[in-house]
């Protein structure tokens, strides 16, 4: 693989840059903060994409790397495979995945794997090559050898890492430490006492035997529950059956009610009947009264009259016989004519008296007669209240009627309807026994009674739930915490088991890289070395109790930290280099960034040679700050693309 182009809009430092890649081996030169590390970082996320983490740095890639002034913060990478297809990825660094086109700039982005955190992965499919690896290998930078005296040992350590396990970061007996340390805190053995599994342990145990002592309480929960469930079924019977006895009553109160509308009514009709009889009573006896005063007025009258003729006629005849006697005994005519003249004297008198007498007679006739027209009236009135009173009667008789035919029809209708609605609440026998009671209101108070006598036992049991609950509630929650407990338990002894087929693992890959990749890795590094230090230092051996040493020129062997910086460098760096064709089936880029800023000219000079021949089907990419690269590449008559920034 080779990168052919690369174009940055917007990077960092970086704008408007645009860098051709066409030789095999591309020197980069530019003073220190020029945009070198800029200019890596740039290739790296335009295969990988930027990353928002600030991964234990103070400032993240996104934010380090994106343009102060609000420039387009993108660019562009032209590469091939070592099948010779081309390609173009075209990155806007703020948007998770890039543009990718072929040859034929056609847009291939979807024929990659997009993954929801790392964005499209097509350089890793394109490679077999993560960012990781690619940052471990194919990219050596000035951090990885800017090393004191004082921190040769890291070095030292990380070749031995990369010899022992392949990864410069891992160390076997490192790893195989801290699973035991881990294993220890975060898990415990059976001599520990204060780590999470005995602590665990000791608190199950604890918890399983205040469940057991508060699961009585669930058991009397459920008898508790099943008592409630039987009172409340029997008071709603209960009140069911009071509920119809009432509403029987309420008919039966009706029914005693419309009886009590006709007896009323027929009271009524019996007043009237003895009203009426009064009054036929008092009508004849108006009549009889004043048909007899009538006639002994007549009679009286009568009476009278004959009476004052007789007396006028006596009377009449005794002043004829008087006045014939004096006419015959008198001899004075003057007593004579006195005496003829009381005749006539009496009958104006008479007459007088007659008229006055028969006028009298006609006023009380007159009276009599104003009296019996008043009778009369008195005596219609009389019959006018007999008829409204035998009218009242008639009506009355057909309400009577009418009430005694409709209303046993209602009361069955209503009570049938009662019976109807409590089919499903009350056996069937059971209402025809309760509507057939007499007492009802008996029977009502002995089921009100029944009633409150169980919500009372209702009462006392609900309080001997509330008084349950709380230690149920307690008895949730410490199953509840013993699920927890137990799952942590699963979870430790998972961990455990995992930590040991770890263990088991990493000591099953050590003893296979020390049998297969590490004679591999100590062969490639020993040619390496011999070739960088002119045979100087020329097999180079690792093992477990010595670590990574390294044969004299008289045979003896040294550890590798008594040599001096500079070589242990050259082990590091060389050793790296040995991995890079094992990584990918296509040939990648070797990207050194000052790389050799601790190298004196003469190893410069082997390290230099060494790339050269040793990776000739390698692009290889040398940014530095310095003109030493440039002056041996042009001392060594070596064809190479130089470029400023």
């Amino acid at each position: 693989m080779k990168i052919n182009k690369l174009k940055i809009n917007s990077y960092g430092k970086l704008k408007n840059k645009e860098i051709d890649f066409d030789k095999n081996i591309n020197l980069i030169y530019g003073k220190n903060e020029a945009g070198k590390s800029t200019l890596l970082k740039f290739i790296i996320n335009t295969f990988y994409g930027i990353s928002k983490n600030k991964k234990g740095k103070e400032y993240s890639d996104l934010e380090k790397y994106t343009p102060w002034t609000g420039e387009e913060f993108s660019g562009k990478i032209e590469y091939q495979l070592d099948d010779n297809s081309k390609f173009e990825v075209y990155r806007e660094f703020k948007k998770k995945n890039p543009k990718i086109f072929n040859e034929k700039m056609e847009d291939i982005s979807k024929e990659f794997t997009i993954d929801k955190n790392r964005g499209n992965e097509f350089f890793y499919e394109q490679t077999s090559i993560d960012e990781e690896l690619f940052l471990s290998t194919i990219v050596t930078n000035q951090q990885e050898v800017k090393l004191e005296k004082n921190e040769q040992n890291i070095l030292i350590q990380k070749i031995a890492n990369l010899v022992g396990t392949g990864d410069d970061n891992v160390s076997y007996k490192r790893a195989i430490e801290r699973i035991n340390r881990r294993q220890l805190d975060e898990i415990g053995t059976s001599r520990s006492r204060e780590k999470p599994i005995n602590i665990l342990s000791r608190e199950i145990g604890e918890l399983q035997l205040q469940k057991n002592e508060l699961e009585q309480y669930e058991n009397m929960k459920y008898q508790i529950e099943e008592n409630k469930n039987i009172l409340e079924n029997e008071i709603e019977d209960l009140e069911n059956e009071n509920n119809f006895l009432k509403e029987i009553k309420l008919v039966n109160e009706n029914e005693k009610i419309e009886n009590e509308k006709i007896k009323i009514k027929e009271n009524i009709k019996k007043e009237n009947n003895e009203k009426i009889n009064l009054i036929e009573n008092k009508i004849n006896e108006i009549k009889n009264n004043n048909k007899n005063n009538l006639e002994n007025n007549y009679e009286k009258n009568k009476k009278i009259k004959n009476k004052l003729n007789k007396k006028i006629i006596i009377l009449f005849i005794f002043l004829i016989i008087i006045n014939i006697l004096q006419f015959i005994f008198i001899k004075n005519n003057i007593f004579k004519y006195i005496f003829l003249l009381t005749v006539p004297t009496f009958l104006i008198f008479w007459t007088i008296f007659i008229k006055n007498k028969n006028k009298k007679i006609k006023n009380e006739e007159k009276i009599e007669k104003n009296n019996l027209e008043k009778i009369n009236i008195e005596i219609n009135n009389l019959n006018n209240e007999k008829n409204l009173l035998e009218k009242n009667n008639l009506e009355l008789e057909n309400e009577i009627n009418n009430l005694k035919n409709n209303f046993n029809t209602k009361i069955n209708l209503e009570k049938e309807k009662i019976k109807n609605n409590y089919l499903n609440k009350i056996e069937k026998n059971k209402i025809n026994e309760l509507i057939i009671l007499e007492n009802v209101n008996l029977e009502i108070e002995n089921l009100q009674n029944e009633i409150n006598n169980k919500k009372i036992k209702l009462h006392t049991l609900n309080l001997d739930q509330k008084n349950v609950e709380p230690k149920l509630e307690n008895l949730s929650k410490i199953e509840e915490k013993l699920v927890n407990d137990n799952e942590k338990m699963v979870n430790l002894k998972n961990l455990n088991t995992s930590m040991e087929f770890a263990k088991m693992i990493l000591n099953e890959c050590y003893e296979k890289m020390r049998n297969s990749v590490t004679p591999k890795f100590t062969e490639n590094l020993s040619k390496n070395i011999a070739d960088i230090t002119d045979n100087k230092y020329s097999n180079v051996m690792f093992n477990d109790e010595q670590g990574l040493i390294v044969e004299l020129d008289d045979g003896r062997y040294v550890p590798a930290s008594k040599l001096s910086i500079g070589t242990i460098d050259q082990l590091y760096l060389s050793l790296r280099l040995s991995m890079v064709d094992d990584l990918s089936e296509e040939k990648m880029p070797i990207i050194l960034d000052e790389a050799f800023a601790y190298y004196d000219d003469e190893r410069l000079e082997n390290i230099l040679k060494f790339i050269t021949n040793k990776f000739s089907e390698h692009q290889i990419i040398i940014l530095t700050c310095t003109n030493r690269e440039k002056n041996i590449f042009e001392k060594l008559n070596i064809d190479f693309n130089y470029m400023e920034l």
